[in-house]
């Protein structure tokens, strides 16, 4: 009978588990020393302790060599060894080529000129079967993928490399998942391992409702990160130690959105949603502050009341500061000074709050200070603003490379494309159509983004950043066609294509009986000599790669 059925909503991360865990596994992890100890009746009845364990974590076994994690890589996990043990590299790391990813180099000037005849004809055509990434299958999930890159001599590794040993019940992976930060360092089985994997929903809970774990996290992350972060602001920078220390001690860190907020995301442009509204506030105008934020990573918008509405004036990026005129002015003057300006998280922001009083000690003192910039902000045209309204709302805030094409100059002749088809085999690697405000044109070409949110699950690592310039590149050798970071792009930026061999047959596995895929994109001409060729090829002038705001602010003078 209806009435008396109670219909109660499942948190939305728990409607598809992060693995399959049974009863007996539940019970076996919670039984553990790590579990044991935590009081289970300060979680939430919607978020149990139980629950966190059966959907928000999984046991995977590994072989000897698997490479658990790697330097460079961005994760949203982190790993607490059940059994076995793993190897830390700690220097050198380890080559590009044993982690999976693309070796880089410039094409000689006869290899340059030589593409443009020896293009095929045919679309994505692969070479022989070992470069098409049939790696060793992991011995992790039922149906033995993803794929693990591997180490084939651990001894050599060994030798030649300074490590350290991780046993069991040690945690590690946990900075970069919470962080949104890449990993530091490589981490590979020594031997046959069983890891539990606790995805960052589930490490946040654990750290939020038990005070041993948000003890633990936080305390490493305070020795082995914190201060390195404070050391890299200017107004830190100079701190002799033992400041730093007491620095390090009393800063607070705190996030706001979400971590994976490109599903959100594409969900609100697929509905026409999304904007100010949507994003949650740090701070308001009108509060009076209790210390200066300083964005760590991520985005934050920085707004002020105009009539009913906001208007953005700026956004903030990491090593970026808010808060910290009014709070010098108010021990300046003697006198509280309230915001003057809003702080929303664009996506997902994590901040570090530094204390009034820590300021009032130890900074303000010797600082000069800060520039006032809400006059210019008052003063600059509302276009500008409806500009800068549309880059945010369409988060191209994001891009280290964006291609942004002004359409008065633009004579629609298509040479880009050709030109970024001749540097890639005759495969162009970008679509000249996508987003457009007033004049300008942001094509779907890969972006590079300071937040690359598709190279998190990628299981091989074949996507990833470059050791020099940051470019996200793909492996084609180490690709396996997940599609992951096709669907984690939040701009439609990178394809699947189907391959073919030289004579234009489609390449089929033979397991599925499906064309085997691989993910493509824009790489900025990585290989080229003088850089991205569709910026080179324009006759115009009308096209162009940068961050979005340089770009349309620096157009005006061309």
């Amino acid at each position: 009978m209806e009435h008396n059925v109670a219909l109660v909503s499942r948190p939305q991360r728990w409607q598809v588990p992060f693995g399959e865990m049974s009863e007996a596994d539940v019970a076996f992890i919670l039984a553990r020393p790590e579990f044991s100890s935590v009081e289970v009746g300060r979680f939430p009845p919607q978020i149990p302790l139980s629950g966190i364990v059966k959907n928000d974590m999984r046991r995977v076994p590994f072989k000897a060599g698997d490479i658990i994690v790697r330097q460079g890589d961005f994760g949203n996990s982190a790993f607490l060894i059940l059994k076995g043990s793993l190897r830390v590299v700690l220097s050198p790391g380890l080559p590009s080529e044993v982690l999976g990813r693309r070796v880089s180099k410039k094409k000689s000037l006869f290899e340059s000129l030589a593409q443009l005849w020896r293009n095929h004809s045919i679309p994505e055509v692969r070479g022989a079967r070992k470069r098409l990434g049939w790696l060793r299958k992991g011995s992790g999930g039922k149906d033995a993928s993803p794929a693990h890159a591997f180490i084939q001599d651990i001894p050599v590794v060994l030798n030649e490399h300074k490590t350290a040993v991780m046993s069991e019940g040690q945690l590690f992976g946990e900075l970069a998942a919470l962080g949104r930060i890449s990993r530091t360092a490589s981490v590979f089985a020594e031997s046959d391992v069983e890891l539990l994997e606790i995805r960052w929903q589930g490490l946040r809970e654990l750290r939020n409702f038990d005070s041993s774990w948000k003890r633990q996290i936080d305390e490493r992350y305070r020795a082995n990160a914190l201060s390195t972060h404070l050391r890299e602001t200017p107004l830190f920078k100079d701190l002799v130690p033992e400041v730093l220390k007491a620095l390090t001690a009393s800063t607070l860190f705190e996030t706001y959105g979400s971590f994976d907020w490109h599903v959100s995301y594409k969900k609100m442009r697929a509905e026409g949603k999304g904007g100010i509204a949507a994003e949650p506030v740090i701070v308001r105008q009108g509060d009076y502050p209790d210390g200066v934020l300083l964005v760590r990573a991520g985005f934050a918008r920085v707004s002020s009341a105009l009539g009913s509405g906001e208007r953005t004036l700026t956004y903030l990026g990491a090593g970026d500061l808010h808060g910290i005129d009014e709070i010098y002015a108010s021990w300046r003057d003697k006198k509280p000074r309230a915001l003057e300006t809003s702080l929303r998280a664009i996506g997902y922001v994590d901040v570090l709050r530094v204390p009034t009083a820590f300021l009032e000690e130890h900074i303000f003192p010797r600082m000069t200070p800060p520039e006032r910039t809400l006059a210019s902000w008052a003063e600059r045209p509302l276009a500008d603003d409806a500009l800068l309204e549309w880059s945010v709302d369409h988060r191209l805030l994001n891009a280290t490379q964006a291609m942004v094409i002004d359409l008065d100059r633009c004579t629609r002749c298509d040479d880009c494309v050709r030109a970024c088809a001749d540097s890639h085999d005759g495969n162009p690697r970008f679509v000249r159509q996508g987003r457009v405000f007033d004049r300008w044109l942001v094509p779907n070409a890969c972006m590079h983004c300071q937040d690359p949110v598709c190279l998190i699950g990628c299981p091989t690592g074949a996507i990833h950043r470059t050791a020099s310039g940051g470019v996200v590149v793909i492996n084609d050798d180490t690709c396996v066609g997940c599609q992951t970071c096709a669907q984690s792009c939040p701009y439609d930026n990178i394809l699947m294509a189907e391959t073919r061999n030289e004579g234009g047959a489609f390449i089929i596995d033979p397991e599925t009986r499906k064309p085997i895929l691989k993910a493509t994109k824009c790489d900025l001409c990585e290989d080229q000599w003088g850089g991205p060729a569709c910026e080179r090829a324009c006759p115009h002038d009308a096209l162009r790669r940068g961050s979005f705001k340089e770009i349309t602010g620096g157009a005006e003078g061309r």
